[in-house]
């Protein structure tokens, strides 16, 4: 457990009597468990302290730099009374690390998500067959889920080659101008597919693409089973990517492979023969977990 480092004089919350010290407890920490609105008339719940616990971990996320209590105050619109608290409970409990004052995420929350059983159980049993895919195709090979508005990698397998092209575990792209995102799309309902889009969170170098252009795309990987496009962000990469499903024609995740030939003398499968492995590897992952029809 990182060991809690001593606040920087400048950092530091000025000294409050026990009565403001209470106050700000009360107000700031504790929060709002209920109330009324009384012109809506419905209940509406509030928690401050979370909030402000959630706000430090969302900025620091986005930081390349490592934050002093004043600048994170600043950056939140927050004073260093309210976020002192915050941020040492936040360190002590594994969240955060400092090194002289300036503070940084862990990887506690890459370690919780890890442990998230859904995607844990997907994750383990996608390697090894991710890994079939990587040698028999000598390309390399990654799997997706939809979350919030984004597709974000949850596993990822180099090819055996001397180089290698490939999308990092943790790595967030878009959902509608990518292969997997339009696989990830194509393969629910109406209902469910409108939310997803409602929710799209633009990737930095997103490429602007039409309502009514996107929806043929995504009918048309429905219909095909699979996607297959060029990069939109990667010149000479073509994308392959099919669906893997669960119990009850639930889609769970992509399956992906951003092939790269090679123009020496040495023959590795086409992409056409890698299609092919992919469309296999992706309707064995469904069938293991527990698809009874798909890719049969």
């Amino acid at each position: 457990m990182p060991r809690t480092r001593k606040i920087n004089p400048s950092d530091a919350p000025a000294p409050q009597t026990a009565a403001a010290a209470a106050a700000i407890n009360d107000d700031n920490e504790m929060g709002s468990d209920s109330g009324h609105d009384g012109n809506s008339g419905k209940t509406r719940y509030a928690a401050p302290a979370l909030d402000k616990g959630l706000d430090i971990l969302e900025l620091l996320s986005r930081s390349e730099q490592m934050l002093t209590l004043n600048q994170i105050s600043r950056q939140l619109g927050r004073s260093v009374n309210e976020i002192f608290r915050m941020v040492v409970t936040l360190e002590q409990r594994g969240y955060l690390i400092a090194d002289n004052d300036h503070y940084r995420l862990s990887l506690k929350l890459f370690e919780l998500a890890h442990h998230h059983q859904p995607i844990r159980s997907l994750v383990s049993t996608a390697l090894p067959h991710m890994r079939e895919l990587a040698n028999r195709s000598m390309q390399s090979t990654h799997l997706t889920v939809y979350e919030a508005g984004r597709v974000i990698v949850v596993a990822q397998v180099d090819s055996p080659e001397r180089w290698a092209f490939g999308l990092k575990v943790g790595a967030l792209v878009s959902l509608t101008d990518t292969a997997s995102g339009h696989v990830l799309l194509a393969f629910r309902d109406q209902a469910e597919q409108a939310s997803m889009l409602a929710a799209h969170v633009r990737m930095d170098g997103e490429q602007e693409i039409g309502t009514a252009q996107l929806m043929r795309q995504i009918e048309d990987t429905r219909k095909r089973g699979h996607s297959r496009m060029e990069s939109r962000q990667i010149r000479g990469v073509i994308n392959l990517s099919y669906p893997v499903m669960g119990a009850n024609n639930r889609m769970l995740a992509a399956l992906n492979v951003p092939y790269i030939e090679r123009i020496d003398k040495k023959v590795n499968p086409s992409l056409d023969e890698v299609q092919g492995i992919v469309q296999e590897i992706s309707a064995r992952l469904s069938r293991l977990m527990g698809d009874s029809s798909f890719g049969a």
